[in-house]
């Protein structure tokens, strides 16, 4: 069979060469990409000379060749992009946030119910990391009963010199539990195998840095299932000395055993990243994860040939985003009405 053709539009997050790596694993074939920073686009063709730099996204949108568009545009554009992909014939995978507000979110669900496209969001703290891989293997075979609870931290490190200036403007990115915590939500769906989520409680807060105020550096949620909670922490608080750019953490609890990941780097100086621990009735147990197979990306390419959703369910996709979208609001209500008093 040929190979899936791929094309990017937006280059303005560095997850774009995740998501482009991810379907160049899968034995995709990167065709062209768009981007109207020179900068941006000289880089991206450095790393990828294969693909030709179309001037204009309508080159791309009117390939009929081209299956699949993957973008890492700006996070308030990401949404227009998905929207003229699927009204061209194409499957969509956006980095995340894929959209930054509920609007955004109701439209690219109305599109993708009428196109029937698929619309897939690369929760890479997920679906490119292979201990939380190898802790969804073994939680649906039962190694820790039934899931009850998850905690989800996402600490990252801020490099505040080398953002771009939509970086700090927050119409432009979300707010920091649209744009970080989705991934963490995306998570307690999942280990918690559940659609039937609600926001409980959810805060937002710039703690250190007036200089931008648009920056929110901290945000907090609470969440619920019929049958489990969450809480997730996101800020922008990894300190200088950490040789990674954060110390992402997941605590998965069940009803006969647990689960933690440190996602990034273990601190107590076991080498390399993706350590599962998991504590059930016969002890306590370290699981390295560096050789788990990611298998998100064959199953994009297989579901966009057979048009199934093994990758990832296209209601599950959306859910993880309304959540961190009515969180991200409820917070800000919070946040304004103590500003008020």
């Amino acid at each position: 069979m040929s190979a899936l053709r791929f094309a990017a539009i937006g280059l303005n997050h560095d997850h774009v060469y995740g998501q482009v790596n991810v379907m160049l694993r899968a034995g995709a074939e990167l065709v062209s990409f768009q981007a109207i920073e020179d900068d941006l686009a000289r880089t991206f063709k450095e790393r990828f000379p294969q693909a030709e730099r179309a001037d204009d996204r309508r080159r791309i949108l009117e390939d009929p060749s081209i299956q699949l568009v993957v973008s890492a545009a700006i996070s308030d554009e990401r949404a227009g992009v998905a929207i003229d992909a699927m009204r061209h014939g194409k499957d969509v995978m956006l980095d995340k946030p894929g959209m930054v507000t509920l609007e955004q979110l109701a439209e690219v669900r109305k599109v993708q119910a009428e196109t029937r496209r698929i619309v897939s969001i690369l929760y890479s703290e997920h679906f490119e990391t292979a201990s939380t891989v190898k802790a969804g293997e073994l939680v649906k075979a039962g190694a820790i009963g039934k899931v009850i609870h998850t905690t989800g931290l996402g600490p990252h490190r801020l490099r505040k010199p080398t953002r771009p200036d939509w970086f700090f403007d927050r119409p432009r990115y979300g707010g920091i539990i649209a744009d970080i915590a989705a991934h963490q939500c995306e998570q307690f769906l999942f280990f918690t195998n559940s659609l039937e989520a609600e926001v409980l409680s959810a805060t937002v807060a710039n703690r250190a840095n007036p200089d931008t105020p648009g920056l929110q550096d901290y945000g907090d949620i609470h969440l619920r299932t019929p049958t489990a909670t969450g809480y997730i922490r996101v800020d922008w608080f990894t300190p200088d000395g950490l040789p990674t750019w954060g110390d992402g953490r997941l605590f998965i609890v069940g009803t006969e055993g647990t689960i933690e990941l440190r996602k990034y780097i273990d601190i107590a100086g076991r080498q390399d990243k993706d350590h599962l621990f998991i504590v059930d009735r016969s002890g306590v147990r370290h699981i390295d994860c560096c050789d788990v197979e990611l298998p998100y990306g064959r199953q994009l390419a297989a579901d966009i040939r057979d048009r199934t959703e093994t990758a990832m369910g296209q209601e599950h996709c959306f859910k993880a985003m309304e959540l961190a979208l009515k969180a991200q609001a409820l917070a800000e209500i919070s946040s304004s009405s103590q500003t008020q008093k």
